[in-house]
């Protein structure tokens, strides 16, 4: 047979090869697409679809109620950055993340390193800890309110820290350090048990103590855990709502109030939908650059580490 007629054969059952392997990649590709196709559905038409119908209310005077508005252009957005009282749930907000962030985190990742080693009753312990998750925000306002103000307070004659402005925010700061820490615990266990033992055991035959193991070693293995906590904890602070609303109502004045349920109380009983719309539109923008920042950042170290 020709040599011309071997090589065009040849590549007649490669192409045919790479077709079919497309092929077969194209259905897997689609099969996968199809589990996560109903999710991706209902994001869309509940979170995505409404949002974007909803931008133009930003710039209008809708009441929320009424059928009919009047586009007023930027003078929602002017109203805001010249609204003083937006510092102060902003301020709460950047307070309440920041301190959240720290101590989940700081706390969980103490409580998966003890709890690292097994002995009798650890479970039991790592169960209780995270009990404190299966609990919903709102019964935890409340479970939390109590403790502070009828239980805590007269046992040990100090007043509640919800009672004043100057500590009502460290309250809120302890009711979600004490809910979320046991997720955080059980993260950062699960990524103790990725660290390899025998890196261990050689800086250990190499002289190196706990402390140089754990910055030298296991730190560096925990760096996806640590991205993944930290931005999961950086969202759930900017956006907090139940706290404020349920335990204390933004007070002891507005001294608790979150940039939530700031935006909350313009969309509803202050029925000036327009103006809250923007503050949340403006807000929106501001987590979603925070988190891609923190992100990016934290990715960066991994690699570093």
């Amino acid at each position: 047979m020709p040599l011309s007629k071997i090589e065009g054969k040849s590549n007649a059952i490669f192409f045919m090869r790479w077709g079919l392997d497309m092929k077969r990649k194209a259905i897997n590709g689609l099969q996968d697409f199809s589990f996560v196709l109903p999710a991706l559905l209902i994001f869309v038409f509940v979170i995505i679809a409404p949002f974007i119908s909803g931008i133009h209310i930003a710039f209008t005077d809708w009441n929320g109620i009424n059928s009919t508005y009047h586009y007023v252009g930027l003078k929602n957005l002017i109203s805001m950055f010249s609204d003083s009282e937006i510092l102060n749930p902003f301020c709460n907000t950047i307070f309440f993340t920041v301190v959240t962030v720290i101590f989940i985190n700081i706390l969980g990742l103490l409580l998966a390193v003890a709890l690292n080693t097994e002995f009798k009753g650890s479970n039991i312990i790592k169960t209780c800890i995270f009990m404190s998750m299966v609990v919903s925000l709102v019964l935890t306002s409340y479970m939390w309110v109590y403790v502070l103000n009828d239980f805590i307070s007269p046992f040990f004659k100090i007043a509640s820290p919800l009672s004043s402005p100057d500590t009502v925010m460290i309250g809120l700061c302890i009711m979600s350090i004490w809910k979320e820490t046991g997720l955080a615990m059980v993260l950062y266990y699960a990524g103790l048990k990725t660290v390899p033992k025998d890196l261990l055991e050689a800086a250990e035959i190499d002289g190196a103590n706990g402390i140089q193991k754990f910055f030298k070693i296991t730190i560096p293995f925990l760096a996806p855990v640590i991205t993944y906590c930290v931005i999961l904890w950086l969202g759930l602070g900017l956006k907090q709502f139940d706290y404020s609303f349920v335990a204390t109502n933004g007070g002891p004045g507005t001294s608790s109030m979150s940039m939530a349920m700031y935006i909350y109380k313009y969309e509803f009983p202050y029925y000036k939908a327009g103006y809250g719309q923007m503050v949340a539109l403006v807000y929106l923008i501001f987590v979603l650059l925070i988190t891609f920042l923190t992100t990016k950042a934290l990715r960066k170290k991994e690699i570093e580490l």
